[in-house]
């Protein structure tokens, strides 16, 4: 398939572009730099020039290709109700696109903060509506799609998808504890953050797409929860400096905007996933790849 690719240039969506490569696909990713542009030809993709907020060139997009896959988000956590917005505008216009046309659409949404009726978030949980609490409001624009009859896959993922060249949660919490001084936990730090290797999350993004379309929701779990704790002592290690408990209150002012992430706790599955789409991660595992991943390399500027 030709498949379009929003975010193609990013952590997430680079390895999804090789994915989808290695396996037959030819991919038109979304570019909104010459720099974008470049990686993506020097990648053997093709070139769409536009952002997230440009509907017109994402409707250019997805009629000109077989598939889409929307793994573009902007990561501007001061301006995130802002990203929410546009992000939910991306999908509708992609949505209308692919209307009536029988393409896939996979989009892609966080495991955090999900309406979990038991103690593992699974793929029948629904996300909380959006609000100013948390304004995301991906899984929302995909459920409105489907009542409209335009079969839209959402593809959750966990707080940490990991690698090499990472550049989410864990190396916001490397930046903290090095501009702090601590890698620091809450209390006994035995909340739990779910994970995935990038390169496992690139295989199902390829898999849910090959699946064709589907109103299915997929969960990007290889690791069910990873112990906060264990998390800062890795990034103790790697940097050198102590790792301490810290109370709520001083945890507030430690974390600043992240406080809301350090306090995750959420162990999640995806056994339904694995079982219905043959999804088999590979690893490594989180902490495996903070040791080992050039998660404390300091970039040549």
């Amino acid at each position: 398939m030709r498949i379009f690719v929003t975010g193609a240039t990013g952590f997430v969506g680079a390895a999804v572009v090789s994915d989808l490569q290695a396996h037959g696909h030819s991919v038109l990713g979304l570019a909104r730099s010459d720099r974008s542009a470049a990686q993506l030809k020097t990648a053997g993709a093709e070139v769409l020039k536009g952002d997230l907020a440009m509907p017109d060139r994402l409707v250019e997009g997805a009629r000109a290709a077989d598939a889409i896959l929307h793994a573009g988000f902007l990561h501007d956590f001061p301006r995130f109700a802002e990203a929410c917005e546009i992000d939910r505008r991306a999908i509708e216009a992609l949505g209308t696109a692919v209307a009536g046309t029988g393409k896939p659409l996979v989009v892609t949404a966080g495991l955090a903060f999900l309406d979990t009726a038991g103690a593992v978030a699974v793929e029948t949980d629904r996300a909380f509506p959006p609000s100013a609490a948390y304004p995301r409001a991906t899984e929302a624009a995909a459920d409105a799609l489907c009542a409209q009859g335009v079969p839209v896959t959402i593809l959750r993922l966990p707080p940490s998808v990991h690698g090499r060249g990472d550049h989410g949660f864990v190396p916001m919490l490397i930046d903290i504890a090095r501009r702090t001084g601590r890698a620091a936990y809450i209390g006994e730090g035995a909340n739990l953050w779910p994970a995935v290797a990038v390169q496992d999350a690139a295989r199902l993004y390829r898999l849910a797409v090959e699946q064709g379309p589907s109103a299915e929701i997929c969960h990007a779990v290889g690791e069910a929860g990873v112990p906060f704790r264990q998390i800062a002592e890795a990034i103790a290690t790697g940097l050198g400096v102590p790792s301490m408990s810290l109370s709520e209150e001083e945890a507030r002012a430690h974390f600043g905007w992240f406080f809301p992430f350090a306090t995750l706790d959420q162990t999640a599955s995806g056994d339904r996933t694995r079982a219905r789409l043959g999804w088999q991660p590979g690893g490594p595992d989180l902490l495996t790849d903070l040791r080992s991943a050039g998660y404390f390399e300091v970039p040549v500027v």
